[in-house]
């Protein structure tokens, strides 16, 4: 590799291997040391308290800065509603194909030990249940962390109210972005400790636990990326297909080389667009939808990240000695997959939010499940970025076939 490629490879992948290095010598720590290891657990406790400390007006100016900031020609057109339409079905389907895996190789919970399990999780089905999940009765008990769904759709319906209140509300959106850019500096450099922070964490876990918690993270992992691979190769083939038949399964395969190697090179569906954007061209995607799909499906469309979620939940119901294959414990997954795929995508780190909604959904203790899903979420991020960039540039194929016809490839060639 040369002296250049090596640099840009650590820069692309520094905070994961940096992690990575983390996670490691907190093993390595814990297995030497064994209880003793307990004594750098306050490490751990302070960066977690610090995360939990950004969560609320994180997601407070980020969601409701997004929104306030739209120009309303942005939610209009039937191009518009197609290109959501496209987005959820994938990111759905993508979330039914790892239920089925996760369904076909559970994880053993045995091996997940908890030292202060859970007697019960919500009963997300009753109407009650759903009042408290969605909304509070008094303002500041929106500002705690368990009422997570009820702070994001407050954020959103804020968002909204500066949207429609026009010029009057534009001071009001110009603090929200100015909030908005500070709560991303701010997470950026709470995040600088999460190697020291997770080390000290998995460390105490080690240390207490034993060795076998490396098994325990091994199978999801092997699952995530074994079922990834399947959706990359299978789904997007199947895809390609709908979109143009044979032609469109050759078209897409031969053109997709660069924008994969750049998402998995970059490890950032944002930086991929450019790579994105010049392969639709030479799949013959109309510049009128390629310039909209792409750059919009950057932060909003994440197959990879929906995929990840799955995992991360059956993790947490595995850490708990929960049951994941209960019909509504699935559907409620599938929900909170739809809205990390949107809430994460112009987050830093974003994956955390949607990890801090499912746990609060399902009432898991937080300082427990949050760690591990954030462990399970910086390892599967190769594999997620692939399916979410490329996800993306499929995704342009299929609503081409959607507003352009069946025939849209064959015309395109024949146009140039």
């Amino acid at each position: 590799m040369k002296p250049l490629q090596t640099y840009s490879f650590l820069k692309n992948y520094s905070s994961i291997l940096l992690l990575l290095g983390g996670i490691l010598s907190g093993s390595l720590a814990g297995l030497l040391f064994g209880k003793d290891v307990a004594v750098i657990k306050p490490l751990g406790d302070i960066f977690l308290n610090l995360l939990f400390t950004a969560i609320i007006p994180l997601v407070i100016f980020t969601i409701a800065d997004s929104i306030a900031n739209l120009e309303k020609t942005e939610k209009l057109g039937k191009l518009f509603g197609i290109v959501l339409l496209v987005f959820v079905t994938t990111v759905v389907i993508s979330a039914v194909v790892m239920v089925v895996g996760m369904l076909l190789f559970p994880i053993d919970t045995s091996v997940f030990v908890s030292q202060n399990p859970v007697t019960s999780v919500h009963e997300v089905g009753s109407g009650s249940a759903l009042t408290q999940l969605l909304t509070v009765n008094d303002f500041y008990e929106i500002l705690s962390r368990k009422n997570m769904l009820a702070l994001i759709l407050f954020s959103f319906l804020m968002g909204f109210a500066t949207l429609n209140a026009g010029e009057k509300g534009k001071d009001f959106a110009r603090f929200l972005r100015s909030a908005n850019e500070v709560m991303k500096q701010l997470l950026h450099i709470i995040m600088k400790g999460a190697p020291i922070g997770l080390g000290a964490y998995f460390a105490y876990q080690v240390g207490i636990f034993g060795p076998q918690l490396f098994g325990a993270y091994g199978k999801p992992l092997a699952v995530y990326y074994g079922v990834g691979a399947v959706y990359f190769v299978v789904f997007f083939t199947l895809y390609a297909f709908f979109s143009s038949g044979k032609l469109g399964v050759q078209t897409f395969w031969k053109n997709n080389i660069t924008p994969a190697f750049t998402a998995v090179g970059t490890c950032s569906s944002i930086a991929t667009i450019p790579a994105n954007l010049e392969g639709a061209e030479q799949m013959k995607i109309p510049a009128y939808i390629r310039n909209v799909v792409i750059p919009l499906g950057a932060p909003l469309h994440k197959d990879g990240s929906s995929m990840s979620s799955i995992v991360k939940i059956a993790i947490m119901f595995a850490i708990f000695g929960k049951d994941f294959s209960d019909p509504l414990t699935i559907l409620t997954a599938i929900g909170i997959t739809i809205v990390v795929s949107v809430v994460e995508g112009g987050i830093p780190n974003g994956g955390f939010i949607g990890e801090i909604l499912a746990i609060t959904v399902y009432g898991f203790p937080m300082e427990q499940a949050l760690p591990a899903a954030m462990i399970i979420g910086t390892l599967v991020d190769p594999m997620a970025t692939l399916l979410n960039a490329n996800g993306d540039l499929i995704s342009a194929m299929m609503v081409t076939r959607i507003v352009e016809g069946k025939k849209w490839l064959l015309r395109q060639i024949e146009i140039n």
